[in-house]
């Protein structure tokens, strides 16, 4: 079979357009299939190219067809693209996914075509990839699930925790493994999360609710939501965002934040890593922890006067 990809650099408004487009006709492109995926997690994700569009065809196709699949993406426009022969692979796999199998710490991350981890005391999660962020192959997400790991193996306690900017839901679900008794709530401000989370919880066995052991799920913006200060404080934050926002919402997460309260900081790089320090420390905070994976910093920090435990 004479297989072959064009890809189209999108925002993620385009992306979601097409892929939830019923009325393309696939004829007319050569039976492609039609797949979105994250290019770039810390770029805006309205500017063009922070996303992809790959369109997989069963033999090259011609110039109408590539003029037909770009006029599908108006950022697109004036671009010229230059179809890609793959190899002689499971190309429906390929375009399906692409994403090997992570690990880190106790835990894999796999999508539904690639198989889940046989070795006892390891905790998969089938994330697909999707249109909501943290499929756990960014070695932001890697790093965060490193860090609660060694959290738990080191004995730290957790009665509640919120992930903000959860995404897909990957790290919450993480935590609720971890302190499975935990009151657990995530929140995002990208609507698309929502039925993302939802999904995902079902394929992992994640109870979605308001009690002990369930993830009460939350589209809000930063931690002012109401629903968000209720259910406040929390001995554990988790926030895999941006530099920019981490420091932004340095008070306000230290507002939410138990007296005895830990919080785990990523999407950050190194670089930018004492900045987002010094934000924190302002508001009460001491660094603990610092993981570098790559070009990419998680960041543990413990409040400053709560009572010492022993745990590090």
């Amino acid at each position: 079979m004479d297989n072959w990809k064009v890809t189209i650099p999108c925002t993620l408004a385009e992306a979601q357009a097409v892929t939830e487009r019923e009325d393309i006709d696939e004829a007319a492109f050569g039976s492609p299939s039609l797949v979105a995926s994250e290019v770039d997690a810390y770029a805006d994700p309205q500017e063009p190219g922070s996303w992809a569009i790959h369109g997989y065809f069963t033999q090259k196709p011609d110039a109408r067809w590539v003029r037909r699949l770009r006029d599908l993406v108006p950022s697109a426009d004036g671009l010229k693209l230059k179809p890609e022969r793959l190899p002689d692979d499971d190309w429906v796999t390929m375009s399906q996914s692409g994403l090997e199998p992570i690990r880190a710490g106790r835990f894999c991350v796999h999508t539904p075509e690639m198989p889940a981890a046989t070795e006892a005391g390891i905790t998969n999660f089938c994330i697909p990839a999707s249109l909501a962020f943290g499929t756990g192959h960014h070695n932001t997400t890697r790093g965060c699930l490193m860090m609660l790991d060694a959290m738990k193996r080191r004995g730290n306690l957790v009665r509640s925790h919120i992930d903000i900017g959860t995404g897909t839901g990957l790290l919450a679900f993480a935590a609720m493994k971890l302190w499975p008794r935990a009151y657990a709530t995530a929140s995002d401000i990208d609507p698309v999360c929502g039925p993302a989370v939802a999904e995902n919880a079902e394929t992992n066995g994640i109870a979605l609710g308001q009690r002990p052991g369930q993830l009460a799920m939350f589209i809000a913006e930063g931690l002012e939501d109401a629903d968000l200060q209720r259910r406040a404080p929390y001995d554990l934050v988790i926030a895999n965002i941006l530099a920019g926002p981490l420091i932004d919402l340095a008070g306000d997460i230290a507002a939410v934040t138990s007296s005895q309260g830990q919080a785990v900081l990523s999407g950050l790089l190194g670089t930018q890593a004492d900045a987002v320090a010094r934000a924190y420390r302002m508001v009460g905070f001491r660094l603990a922890e610092r993981l570098d994976l790559g070009d990419w910093t998680v960041l543990r920090l413990r409040k400053r006067g709560a009572r010492w435990s022993g745990k590090a």
